[in-house]
């Protein structure tokens, strides 16, 4: 199914690693130009991954739970949960400075791109105050409390990973480490902003629908 300028793969609930397996087939499909731009919707059962950041720093990681595995990945930053309660999205899409590319500004203008349009989807939908915190990628209620993470990699000018949108995760998960190297007790969600329950497909199909606009709309 497409949507707009990009096609839409909805996997679901989805184990982590073949959902990164099928990431890095769609990324060299599209570096090889046999598909066009397209993101990818799912939702993961409980991983931990460790971004680049993370490995050169040699960060301690502190997880006492042996039923959640932990995942060396090349996407940059530092750790970060995904599990149930959470909408991930994928953008594989070619970043050219070239006018062929429908994403302009590169990995940082993607990356201000998708924090825009979580930005106006919970300021639109949910009347919200979501910003951006300088020198913390992703998206900040109030500018305190994190309700979304971005981290991206791209190979041959093509963009893999992405983000996770926290709906219901609830603050349990995050303890026992510090996510994207901050304190847990940052981390906040849907829900708990809210004080309501909230459908996730819901958000993930309205996140799909905000992205890709804000994406075609870059400059």
């Amino acid at each position: 199914m497409s949507t707009g300028a990009f096609e839409i793969i909805r996997l679901g609930d989805v184990d982590y690693l073949r959902a990164w397996d099928l990431q890095k087939e769609l990324l060299e499909k599209r570096i090889n130009g046999e598909t066009g731009d397209t993101l990818v919707a799912c939702s993961h059962p409980a991983v931990i991954t460790l971004g680049r950041q993370s490995q050169r720093e040699s960060d301690p990681l502190v997880w006492s739970n042996p039923d959640v595995p932990v995942v060396e990945i090349e996407r940059g930053g530092k750790a970060t949960y995904h599990g149930p309660g959470q909408v991930v999205i994928y953008p594989i899409v070619y970043l050219s400075p070239n006018k062929d590319s429908q994403v302009k500004g590169g990995v940082v203008g993607l990356i201000r791109q998708m924090e825009e349009a979580m930005i106006r989807y919970l300021a639109d939908v949910h009347g919200l105050s979501a910003t951006r915190v300088e020198g913390a990628t992703g998206v900040w209620i109030d500018g305190t409390r994190k309700i979304a993470s971005i981290g991206i990699a791209v190979r041959k000018w093509v963009s893999y990973h992405g983000l996770a949108f926290n709906v219901s995760t609830g603050k349990r998960v995050w303890e026992g480490f510090n996510p994207c190297g901050f304190s847990s007790d940052v981390m906040t969600d849907l829900q708990i902003e809210t004080g309501k329950v909230i459908d996730q497909n819901e958000v993930q199909e309205a996140l799909l629908k905000y992205l890709g606009r804000e994406l075609t709309q870059s400059t």
